[in-house]
């Protein structure tokens, strides 16, 4: 109720109130406590690539290695004493989680984190260890959702005080600072700053101080593709629930903004730019040859924007501002950023090519590839006329995927460019065999199964006895999710069964029998 209350005081359709109440709660952010001024630090290696001048906003290096400090320390730091001395709750499975610890052992007051039973192991311990004996981390649930609903029902239990992660007026004030130091730090031209979007705290405060204080600057908002919320609830004018995120950048994978959050980035953002998850690999690369530093996912949404923006909009010699919010990644998941990274910089691509089976068409195929450095290189004869090879192939310039699938084509080799197919890339190429003369009927499927316990069984009894699994491929990403492929047999006459079977599942999936890459090497 607190919350609420707030966010209708500061709730104003005039902008210059908007500013001033805002500015104020910025200027007087209680967040250096326990926060620390990061560096803008010059990225050089990637100003060169770019042509354009880029600088790190590096809130990756702050003490829980995420700007998420910041707002929450704000927030808790204006409690009442009565509230401060009842204990504070929150939900996360992540960032928000070990800022919420932090500030409770620095001011000396209990904290419950309820956190899903599906939370990177990591997390959980980081937040433990921040938050010390004050801090205790309970787990519930399969989802953030059943997470915050145990959080609910113990908050009205004991009376704690809610701690939200985004949709707060002090914790986006906390947030906001952000862009206070960075327009202290750089008093020159700026022509764009790239903030990343989750729920939408770091972008409103960020948009609303920038705007009231240099309001030629551009404010960029940026989400992934497949977690793009708030871009959706602008475009419709109103908040926009997901019924499904994408969850390799889990740090930003929100299904529903915050209502203070959405009313000022709708009025302060410039745009949102979306990104692929090909592009923050390569992004959290590129930060890594210039800092030396791993970003997670979300943490390099900015910088893959940057790069985004600045070639769409053939920009030269301007200055660009990416807020690197994060760093709390994994080391399974780094795997996975390795295979993808030059994918997302265009330095890589990858084919399907049909080859005759024929002596010499092996020769001939490596002939045409020419002097290119060859990433990865698969055969599997077809049939007594034809193989498939999947290639990968590192680039030299813009444009030459098209070039070589022409030089192909030209020597009448049939390819397929697969550099976009997310089945090929995230499967199929670790997987290529042919296909059984018993997989009759089989229509495949793709997966997304917690990292839990227990979720294979749940899936296999979920389609026993009735259905037979004949292709089966798992990939972890280093996440709170695994991707699975997984080939079933459903005779026509199954197929409305089978559906409603999956629905009782309760995994997100959609049907690819008709991918390509999966029709060349296994099908």
């Amino acid at each position: 109720m607190h919350a609420t209350a707030e966010v209708a005081e500061v709730a104003t359709d005039d902008a210059a109130s908007d500013h001033h109440a805002y500015l104020k709660r910025i200027l007087t952010a209680r967040v250096y406590d326990v926060a620390r001024e990061t560096e803008l630090d010059f990225a050089r290696h990637l100003s060169a690539r770019l042509h354009n001048k880029v600088y790190l906003k590096r809130e990756d290096t702050q003490p829980v290695f995420s700007f998420k400090l910041r707002g929450a320390y704000n927030k808790m730091a204006h409690l009442s004493p009565e509230a401060l001395r009842r204990g504070v709750i929150t939900a996360s499975a992540g960032n928000h989680a070990q800022g919420v610890a932090l500030s409770a052992a620095r001011l000396g007051v209990r904290a419950l984190i309820v956190v899903p039973t599906t939370a990177p192991q990591v997390k959980v311990d980081a937040a433990r260890a921040h938050g010390g004996p004050t801090v205790e981390v309970v787990q519930a649930g399969d989802s953030y959702t059943d997470a915050y609903r145990h959080a609910m029902q113990l908050q009205a239990e004991q009376g704690l005080t809610f701690i939200p992660a985004f949709d707060d007026p002090d914790v986006i004030a906390g947030q906001g600072t952000v862009a206070a130091e960075i327009l202290n730090a750089h008093r020159g031209p700026i022509h764009a700053i790239f903030v990343p979007i989750g729920g939408g705290s770091l972008a409103a405060g960020v948009a609303t101080y920038v705007k009231a204080v240099r309001p030629e600057i551009r404010v960029i908002g940026v989400q992934t593709e497949d977690s793009c919320a708030m871009a959706q609830s602008i475009r419709a004018g109103r908040r926009v629930e997901l019924e499904e995120v994408g969850l390799f950048s889990d740090g930003t994978a929100v299904k529903l903004v915050g209502a203070e959050t959405f009313r000022l980035c709708r009025r302060y953002l410039d745009e949102i730019v979306t990104v692929d998850t090909d592009a923050l690999c390569a992004a959290i690369k590129d930060v890594f040859e210039d800092t030396r530093s791993v970003l997670e996912p979300a943490g390099a949404l900015a910088v893959a924007a940057a790069k985004q923006y600045a070639a769409r909009e053939g920009l030269c010699n301007q200055t660009l501002v990416a807020v690197t919010s994060g760093a709390n990644i994994n080391f399974e998941r780094m795997r996975f950023v390795a295979d993808r990274a030059e994918l997302g910089n265009a330095r890589e691509a990858m084919f399907g090519v049909t080859l005759p089976e024929a002596c010499g068409a092996f020769r001939r195929l490596c002939a045409r590839v020419g002097d290119r450095q060859i990433s990865e290189f698969t055969y599997r004869i077809a049939d007594a006329h034809t193989a498939h090879v999947f290639v990968g192939m590192q680039l030299r310039a813009a444009g030459e995927a098209t070039e070589i699938l022409d030089t192909l084509h030209a020597d009448g080799l049939p390819a397929i460019d697969l550099t976009a197919d997310e089945v090929a890339k995230e499967h199929v190429r670790h997987m290529i065999g042919g296909r059984s003369p018993l997989a009759h009927g089989e229509r495949l499927f793709r997966f997304e199964f917690p990292e839990k316990p227990g979720a294979l069984m749940a899936f296999l009894s979920t389609l026993a006895p009735d259905w037979n699994i004949s292709l089966f491929h798992y990939r972890n990403q280093g996440g709170d999710t695994g991707s699975v492929l997984a080939g079933i047999q459903v005779s026509d006459g199954q197929a409305q069964a089978f559906r409603e079977r999956l629905a009782t599942l309760g995994y997100p999936w959609q049907e690819v029998s008709d991918n390509a890459a999966y029709r060349m090497f296994l099908a």
